[in-house]
Parts: C-alpha cells; sequence; structure tokens
C-alpha cells in the first residue's frame, strides 16, 4: 500500500485530516476530538488494517501539545505518523488503549512526563516517578532546581 493509497483511504474516513510527507512515513494530521473514531477505523481490517501501535509520545511546543502516534500495517508493511494537536492549559484525549493495548504502557508514560490526560484509560496514574512528584518534567516550563537549564 502506498502513501497516494493511504491519503485516499484516510480522506474517505476523515474529510478533515491533512497530511505531512516531509518525513521518513506519512503525517495524519487530525482534531484531537476526532481520534478515537478515526483510531478505530485505523485498526480495522475491513479498512486500512493498522495493527501495530509502536510508539505514542506528545510533543511541547509551548503554546499546545501534539500527541504523536506510530502505527505499522503488518499485513500491508507500511507505517504511518498520526498528529493532534492539545490545548496545553487542558491536555487530553481519548485513549486507545482497547484498540491497541500497546497504548496502555504508553499512554501511562505520557501521563506521567507530560501530563496529558487519556480519557477512559483503565490505570492511568504515574509509571516512573513517584505520587507525590510535583510537576511533569518533559514540559518546557517545568522547572527542575538541578538542571538549571531554561527552554
Amino acid at each position: 500500500m502506498d502513501n497516494e493509497s493511504i491519503k485516499s483511504q484516510v480522506l474517505e474516513i476523515l474529510p478533515s485530516a491533512t497530511f505531512d510527507e516531509t518525513g521518513e512515513w506519512l503525517n495524519i494530521l487530525i482534531e484531537s476530538k476526532s481520534w478515537k473514531t478515526f483510531a478505530h477505523q485505523l485498526r480495522s481490517p475491513a479498512g486500512l488494517n493498522f495493527d501495530y501501535l509502536f510508539c505514542v509520545t506528545s510533543v511541547d511546543w509551548k503554546t499546545h501539545f501534539t500527541m504523536v502516534y506510530h502505527l505499522t500495517s503488518t499485513a500491508h508493511r507500511t507505517s504511518i505518523v498520526v498528529k493532534a494537536k492539545l490545548d496545553r492549559e487542558n491536555p487530553e484525549i481519548e485513549t486507545v488503549s482497547d484498540i491497541w493495548r500497546t497504548a496502555e504502557f504508553h499512554e501511562r508514560e505520557v501521563y506521567d512526563l507530560f501530563g496529558v490526560k487519556f480519557l477512559h484509560h483503565p490505570d492511568l496514574r504515574r509509571l516512573f516517578l513517584t505520587d507525590d512528584w510535583v510537576g511533569y518534567p518533559l514540559r518546557k516550563d517545568y522547572d527542575d532546581p538541578i538542571n538549571m537549564i531554561k527552554l
């Protein structure tokens, strides 16, 4: 399956999606409110059949967050990246841990280090840091008394 065919199928499912092909993989840019429904379509064997979620992370742009999901279709041997912009003051998005089991761990990591809330996650709690830890270390506004570098 090539990028043009993926783009065509994505636009049938989600006409508001846009694309960025400047990197190694096709990047699909969506609105965060569309993520859960779109994720179901991406995973569906009758659809695009992206059956493997191998990376979930977030990027802090100071004005907003971007959620980044890397997916592979083992049947079609192709990978894509899905990106969704989140509000910085209240970063939240629906969990996809019920669609791809690997998301459960990755979403906990993003919650722990960035503070993004994954709505309806079955076990959203800190993964690496202690429960009494204050703040989110990978946010650009995080004040770390040991590392004095300001971003």
